[in-house]
């Protein structure tokens, strides 16, 4: 999120991380923006950051072409802020997954192809999980519902020549994936390219998301350093690899 407060301080310590793939995580909804208000005012609150409302935000950013166009001007600002960072861009995704949307994906394909832009992540997470409880009614209505959407999405990502993941470990469990939760979907680990999705941090901190306030961070955090699990990746065959490695 290059225009969060702790921005810079994120660059400075993935620039002591050899290797490490860090992507652009755009937001366009419940943010900050990296341009200033004034530039963007048919984006923004009075409070000067994003619509918190997904859907709303989404009907406008589809049919109101000013609005589509300031989107699109924010959009690249944080693409060329991304790029003042000297990091090497491994991939691109958005907040709250709202690259699902056809005028977003659009600008990122556009914009993001000046960038050196060579993968994108796609939210698509099987029904049934690994290890974990049986999708309620609700979800498995979702997820038929998304099917086509994110088969459309998949066309136009391979149509562009960019790299996609094949399905997403995270999303229902956001906010819980635990050292046990990551053991249970590696011991069922399906062939093909699996992006498995935590929010690790030291402990939660002032201003954390109210959508993300039950998040166990910490736990997250120790999952990813713990021994078992990397032991486990590598009795499954797994490759652990960043997206520029696909």
């Amino acid at each position: 999120m290059v225009g969060a407060d702790a921005a810079d301080d994120a660059v400075a310590r993935a620039r002591q991380l050899d290797g490490l793939g860090v992507g652009l995580h755009l937001v366009v909804v419940c943010g900050k923006p990296v341009l200033p208000a004034s530039e963007i005012p048919d984006l923004v609150a009075g409070n000067g950051e994003f619509d918190t409302n997904l859907v709303r935000s989404g009907f406008r950013y589809f049919f109101l072409p000013k609005v589509r166009r300031q989107l699109a001007r924010e959009i690249r600002a944080q693409f060329e802020a991304f790029e003042r960072s000297g990091l090497e861009l491994d991939h691109v995704n958005a907040h709250n997954h709202m690259h699902l949307h056809p005028t977003i994906l659009s600008h990122i394909i556009r914009i993001g192809s000046e960038f050196g832009v060579s993968a994108v992540r796609v939210p698509h997470e099987p029904v049934d999980l690994p290890g974990g409880r049986r999708a309620t009614v609700g979800e498995r209505i979702g997820t038929a519902c998304l099917r086509v959407w994110i088969g459309l999405m998949r066309f136009r990502l391979r149509r562009a020549g960019l790299k996609t993941n094949d399905r997403l470990y995270g999303i229902r469990d956001s906010g819980a994936m635990t050292g046990d939760r990551i053991l249970d979907m590696l011991q069922s680990l399906p062939n093909g390219v699996t992006e498995i999705f935590s929010h690790p941090a030291r402990g939660a901190w002032d201003g954390v998301e109210a959508a993300a306030a039950h998040y166990r961070f910490e736990d997250e955090f120790q999952a990813l350093i713990d021994t078992n699990v990397k032991a486990a990746a590598a009795a499954a065959g797994a490759s652990l690899v960043s997206f520029k490695d696909i």
